[in-house]
């Protein structure tokens, strides 16, 4: 079956559209752990799963674009920073947190776009797994399920945090590292000045 080639990149770009919905559902439950904030968290697990959809139609039906592989992570990003912004706003995690998050995907987003008209960069694997820690630690973190199975719940929530961050700031580490050793290899290597031909003097020409 034929799919429309644009076909990834709208759900990548519902995906964004999605993001500013849900915070105001967050902020609008302001806590109280009511329907508002199931749908919210609902509304950011469903978003978040089609990352996996929009990739797996790209490959399979190989349409695989640059402008997909560019938004793709950015869209990632909207979508996260927004669950963790909001749950800043709420009080449910510490300020240093939330900025060490978006300090880095801010950054990386940003020199993604400088870059985007000499060559895309692509999501590499830690990238691609801080994502899932994020969407985990995230998607528990939204639902409200302490009123369901109680406050030991709090424990699981803290844990996966923890990993996403520490996560989060080794693929930032690991990005760079990948871009500054590419810097590196791409430019041409400078071997020994060929040597002047000399008139019968011996003095340069």
């Amino acid at each position: 079956m034929t799919i429309p080639r644009q076909l990834p990149n709208a759900i990548t770009i519902v995906r964004i559209l999605c993001a500013p919905v849900f915070l105001w559902m967050l902020l609008a439950d302001a806590g109280d752990d009511g329907p508002l904030r199931w749908w919210a968290a609902a509304l950011f697990i469903v978003a978040i799963a089609t990352d996996g959809i929009d990739g797996y139609l790209a490959r399979k039906h190989d349409i695989v674009t640059d402008l997909g592989k560019l938004l793709d992570p950015i869209a990632d990003k909207v979508l996260t920073g927004f669950a963790f912004i909001g749950l800043s706003i709420l009080g449910e995690l510490p300020v240093w947190v939330v900025a060490v998050v978006l300090v880095r995907e801010i950054g990386i987003t940003v020199h993604r776009l400088v870059v985007a008209s000499n060559h895309v960069v692509a999501a590499a694997w830690m990238g691609k797994l801080k994502t899932v820690a994020q969407a985990v630690a995230l998607s528990l973190a939204l639902l409200p399920l302490w009123t369901v199975v109680g406050e030991w719940i709090h424990v699981v929530n803290t844990v996966t945090m923890w990993i996403a961050v520490v996560l989060t700031i080794a693929s930032g580490i690991d990005y760079v590292v990948t871009e500054v050793r590419g810097s590196r290899a791409s430019r041409p290597s400078r071997g020994p000045r060929p040597s002047q031909p000399k008139d019968a003097g011996g003095s340069p020409s």
